[in-house]
């Protein structure tokens, strides 16, 4: 729909309008991804009732599947919140692995945590416990943080159903069985290295104490107030993903006219798997636990509010890579990738790594950095297991170098009292360490895939 070098021009030029909008003008990121994709329509020369026609097939495309998924996952993570899981999760695992390895402990909490609670409001429920041994040990509160942030980042950026890695997986068709598997596979060294390796080596440098504007909630932590079983927890988190993961193997090992891929294909769609384990935990995180129909319904419609967002965002993001596609710059994108002879894999996380550096949010950087990767997929020979280790690519150029403008960087620094300094050589040190961590992993499957 135009010359080379204009093509070229308008998608430097949306990236940055794009970056602008969001950083300068502070415009809500989905408002900013639709303008831009209208005006990438209109500059390439695209008719005005073809630009509608590709906003409306690239936002309906997209959250068909996300916003099923995203609303499944805020109400069961809320469910998790409200009933004591997370605390749960941590006082089990800290008893099994003893004081000495409390580090590890509280890591593998994170981890587990994240994947249905999101990161924010999972530190939010824990950091009492964060202090309370800060205050018992005399120890660093990095030597306890740390591990728990790493936890908690890593399965927030890496493992469905948190919104990113699935916003991720809806605009560029990967299925989240391999997503799942491969955010595992990366996430589990990237959570050791950033967690207890590095929060033992952090801790013994900069000694922090509990924030005096915190110490009320040293004395929130009760381990001894009636909780749901540690068992419970895990098999009720784990569920769905187990489903998913045997949908995945399904259609691998299994012929396309058996009886038994088509209940596991169905079974394991995410759509049913996460229904199965959000009802499972209405029933024994709220009725079994004493709350009434009527406490589960206003639980579970809160937990919406902040999804919504997230899912308008996403689906922006998908009318961003759709628009790309109709204008013809994926196509052009495509060749000069070729050209380079730069991996499909290194270009998606290098356009997530740059997006993520100016702007800060990591859900946007996905969304942009998905958007940019999706028209290239078709010139290029994906398999299914590639396409999950592109997820893993993206939200790992999404997690590095988390810095001023990154909400997060923020909260630690509020909630570990601080200062923008230590935050720097802590959390962003933490967040670069697991995003090169998860990249180095996706890149060394890729060669294997």
């Amino acid at each position: 729909m135009g010359s080379t070098a204009w093509l070229v021009v308008i998608a430097v030029l949306a990236v940055i309008a794009l970056l602008f909008l969001v950083m300068k003008t502070k415009l809500q990121a989905f408002i900013a991804l639709l303008m831009v994709s209208m005006l990438v329509g209109l500059a390439v020369g695209m008719p005005p009732g073809e630009i509608i026609t590709t906003i409306e097939e690239g936002m309906g495309g997209t959250l068909g599947f996300i916003a099923v998924i995203i609303g499944l996952g805020a109400m069961f993570g809320e469910m998790l919140r409200v009933s004591g899981g997370a605390e749960r999760l941590a006082v089990t695992l800290m008893n099994k692995f003893g004081e000495k390895n409390v580090s590890w402990a509280l890591g593998l909490t994170g981890f587990i945590v994240s994947i249905p609670v999101f990161l924010d409001v999972a530190l939010v429920i824990l950091i009492p416990i964060i202090y309370s041994l800060t205050q018992k040990t005399k120890k660093s509160l990095l030597h306890f943080g740390i591990p728990l942030l790493a936890g908690l980042a890593v399965t927030h950026s890496f493992i469905p159903p948190t919104p990113g890695p699935i916003s991720v997986a809806s605009i560029i068709d990967a299925d989240l069985g391999w997503v799942i598997l491969f955010g595992a596979i990366a996430g589990i060294p990237a959570m050791i290295l950033g967690g207890p390796v590095f929060g033992r080596f952090i801790g013994n440098r900069i000694q922090v104490n509990v924030p005096d504007y915190m110490m009320e909630q040293v004395d929130e932590f009760d381990d001894t107030r009636d909780l749901p079983s540690f068992l419970s927890i895990v098999l009720i988190i784990l569920l769905p993903l187990v489903m998913i993961l045997m949908n995945t193997t399904a259609d691998l090992v299994l012929a396309d006219d058996s009886t038994l891929r088509s209940v596991l294909t169905f079974v394991g769609h995410p759509f049913v798997a996460l229904t199965m384990a959000s009802l499972l935990a209405f029933y024994v995180f709220g009725i079994r636990r004493g709350y009434s129909k009527e406490d589960i319904q206003q639980i579970t419609t809160k937990a919406l509010e902040p999804a919504g967002i997230i899912i308008l965002v996403t689906g922006a993001g998908g009318v961003f890579g759709e628009m790309l596609i109709s204008s013809g710059i994926g196509d052009l994108l495509a060749e000069g990738m070729k050209g380079m002879q730069m991996p499909l894999i290194v270009f998606a996380f290098i356009a997530a790594t740059v997006v993520r550096v100016a702007q800060g949010s990591a859900t946007v950087s996905m969304v942009t950095a998905a958007g940019l990767v999706a028209p290239l997929i078709e010139n290029f020979d994906v398999s299914e297991p590639m396409l999950g280790l592109l997820v893993i690519a993206i939200a790992s150029g999404a997690t590095v170098f988390s810095h001023v403008n990154d909400s997060g960087f923020w909260l630690v620094n509020r909630y570990f009292g601080l200062t923008e300094k230590q935050t720097l050589q802590t959390w962003t040190v933490m967040e670069t360490i697991i995003g090169f961590t998860g990249f180095g992993v996706a890149l060394l499957l890729s060669l294997f895939v």
